[in-house]
């Protein structure tokens, strides 16, 4: 099972009931409150470990969001929840959580651990300049509510050019 089989974007978090004005404790909660059907929407094989996990670095305090663990990839799964657009910015928070986790929480036998950002909105291509994928870090944007109709034919069109430029630079690559 690959990482690529595991993301899918958007995730579609209508379940949770939002109203127009929330904050990331809002959102976080929403989805403790409704464990059962966020990690449906994640996908099979979840295993939930726990909310605001407390990592200290050099006297330091961090918080991850939400931990996971995923039964087939046999890996930790990092959810950091964004309230904004991508930020190039998280790709660093992340990757310190995913770094310490790997040092002092990853077991004999595990994969190295991963992460999703939950944006309300990401850039394509941000994303790909900072080499996400590499890093075993995965921007998804999530919804509050279903899109129109309109917006889920231009995402599938996206969805299209992006495997074909992927397919392009395999091609260059080998």
């Amino acid at each position: 099972m690959t990482t690529n089989l595991f993301f899918r974007d958007p995730y579609v978090l209508d379940f949770l009931e939002l109203k127009d004005t929330y904050s990331e404790k809002d959102l976080e909660n929403a989805i403790i409150n409704e464990l059962e059907k966020f990690i449906l929407e994640m996908g099979n094989d979840f295993a939930f470990l726990g909310r605001q996990k407390r990592i200290t670095i050099d006297g330091e305090d961090y918080y991850i969001d939400l931990l996971f663990y995923h039964r087939k990839m046999k890996r930790l799964v990092v959810i950091e929840l964004k309230l904004d657009k991508f930020r190039p910015e998280y790709k660093g928070q992340v990757e310190l959580y995913l770094k310490w986790l790997n040092k002092y929480e990853r077991a004999d036998g595990e994969e190295t651990p991963i992460a999703i950002i939950l944006c309300a909105d990401k850039s394509y291509m941000v994303a790909q300049l900072l080499e996400l994928d590499n890093s075993g870090i995965h921007v998804a944007q999530y919804l509050t509510e279903y899109i129109p109709k309109e917006m889920l034919e231009q995402k599938l069109i996206d969805s299209i050019e992006k495997a074909k430029i992927q397919l392009e630079q395999r091609k260059n690559i080998e």
